[in-house]
């Protein structure tokens, strides 16, 4: 057992794309963060959450430990804290983790890059599944950013020194195309377009089941998992309109191949709102789980199983050029894993 109050150094992957206390990161990043962890004494019973967070971990300021509740960063008995204002009991066992600070800037690093188109004005790129998009806590190099500045030099200065030129961004394990501005002026139309239907967004995912209708649109907003506040969730109230339209495109044993267009771009869109219509994606640790458990085709579920990042590509973007306003479509080709899994599925 640790004492009252104990802190081990602890590497954890987080599965969040929130907005933490350092800034924002895609998820799937590796963090490097301290985990602390205390005991409530009778002392502190009953009070809020926070509040006992304040007095036990004095280092850190009250407003700091209520965003790391808010951001699935404290545990209470090994179950994450609903909310700052949640009473804590006698005996409990709280957990904070502490995402150390990320870079402060990136550095170019000559990392291999799949360019699919370049001009003056921006980049497409293919990125492969497993690259983080750019540095953050724990990722301070190896990612694509670095890699851009290697290969591209010339980005725009609108993300700053650790998201030069990134316009959109796609999780960890997410393949596929992205759009990089080359500059600054470049960078404000394509965000402008990518907040609108301006920009056309088509992804391929692998589901569990078969889709009824074939093809529709699922129209739920998205906020915080009020259970789980690292995951997402289609919820009744506080979340943000999101639009996602879907097409069957092949039915495979126990699963299914279907196209996605976002209307909306929010957190972990696709696979909140496939995982909302009871379709989770294949392979996706936060949303789905080993549902290929329940498959009776041993064969099957083997294939499944090995499959351990989620199911999706972004297959396509079609967008006005930031200069002469040309409608132009890039297309990245479905990643190897990914194909491979869909061959050994048919």
């Amino acid at each position: 057992m640790l004492p009252p109050h104990s802190t081990r150094i602890a590497r954890c992957c987080s599965t969040s794309l929130s907005t933490n206390v350092y800034g924002s990161h895609p998820e799937n990043v590796t963090l490097v963060s301290t985990t602390s962890e205390a005991a409530i004494t009778p002392a502190h019973a009953g009070l809020r959450l926070d509040r006992a967070l304040g007095i036990l971990f004095p280092e850190h300021s009250r407003n700091f430990l209520a965003r790391l509740i808010e951001e699935g960063r404290v545990r209470v008995d090994d179950r994450v804290a609903a909310k700052p204002s949640q009473r804590v009991e006698d005996g409990q066992r709280v957990a904070i983790d502490v995402p150390d600070a990320a870079p402060s800037s990136a550095v170019s690093q000559d990392l291999p890059l799949t360019i699919l188109y370049e001009d003056d004005d921006l980049v497409a790129i293919d990125k492969p599944a497993g690259l983080v998009v750019h540095p953050a806590a724990g990722h301070a190099d190896g990612t694509l950013v670095n890699a851009l500045l290697f290969h591209v030099k010339d980005l725009s200065g609108v993300g700053g020194e650790i998201r030069p030129g990134i316009v959109h961004r796609l999780d960890k394990d997410t393949s596929g195309v992205m759009v990089i501005a080359k500059h600054d002026d470049a960078h404000r139309r394509l965000t402008e377009a990518w907040s609108t239907d301006a920009m056309r967004k088509e992804y391929l995912a692998l589901v569990y089941g078969t889709p009824d209708p074939d093809r529709g649109t699922i129209d739920a907003a998205i906020g915080r998992d009020p259970r789980d506040r690292k995951r997402m969730a289609v919820v009744a109230n506080g979340g943000r309109r999101a639009v996602t339209d879907y097409e069957l495109r092949e039915r495979l044993r126990y699963v299914s191949l279907v196209q996605c267009r976002l209307r909306t771009g929010r957190t972990h869109q696709i696979r909140v709102h496939l995982k909302h219509a009871g379709h989770p994606l294949v392979g996706d640790p936060l949303y789905s789980g080993p549902q290929w458990r329940g498959i009776p085709d041993k064969k099957v579920q083997r294939t499944l199983a090995s499959f351990t990042r989620q199911a999706l590509h972004a297959a396509r973007i079609t967008l006005p050029h930031p200069r002469s306003g040309e409608r132009m479509t890039f297309v990245a080709p479905l990643a190897p894993d990914f194909a491979a899994l869909l061959d050994a599925l048919r």
